[in-house]
């Protein structure tokens, strides 16, 4: 396997996450936070997930970068600075902790794209052979996610829906 562009893309979504959190200007917060998303976006494309890198792209990096931008504008500017308390000892031990518990973890993880992993074994074949059988369908991801798995693709959109209407009702402006 070649990282002629793996590492350089990993590091811009962590040189992009780091400065997001790191800098001060809300407007320069916003943009690399949507450069963050759009980062993501890439990653899960070159993972093969393009569904995933869509709706990241579409979601992450257009519509929130849009929302944040809209309540940004729509607030009045404040010129106090916030102090915040240093962050307490334990969550400065025991996240880093965490987060090599889970790469320790990762380990035990199937090989990306091993044929011989349990997804691969046990349902994929299922729904290869069988969807258009069972859904009369041709596409097989449109039959994985409107026939098999269509109460969780239901459920994502009504969060999603109402996701949106509260930005709605929040962004809304009264006239008095």
């Amino acid at each position: 396997m070649t990282f002629s562009f793996e590492i350089p893309l990993l590091l811009l979504l962590l040189v992009t996450a780091v400065g997001a959190v790191l800098v001060e200007d809300l407007i320069s917060a916003i943009l690399l936070l949507g450069s963050y998303s759009f980062f993501l976006a890439l990653v899960w494309a070159w993972l093969g997930a393009v569904d995933v890198a869509f709706v990241e792209a579409v979601v992450g990096a257009g519509l929130a970068t849009v929302l944040f931008l809209l309540t940004l504008f729509g607030t009045a500017p404040k010129v106090s600075r916030l102090r915040l308390p240093p962050p307490p000892m334990a969550a400065l031990v025991s996240l880093p902790l965490l987060g090599l518990l889970l790469l320790y973890a990762a380990n035990d993880l199937p090989q990306f794209g091993d044929p011989q992993s349990p997804p691969s074994t046990h349902i994929s074949p299922t729904y290869l052979e069988q969807s258009y059988q069972d859904t009369h369908t041709p596409n097989v991801v449109t039959s994985i996610l409107m026939d098999y798995r269509s109460l969780d693709t239901m459920i994502e959109t009504v969060v999603i829906f109402t996701a949106g209407i509260a930005c709605a009702l929040l962004l809304r402006r009264h006239s008095s």
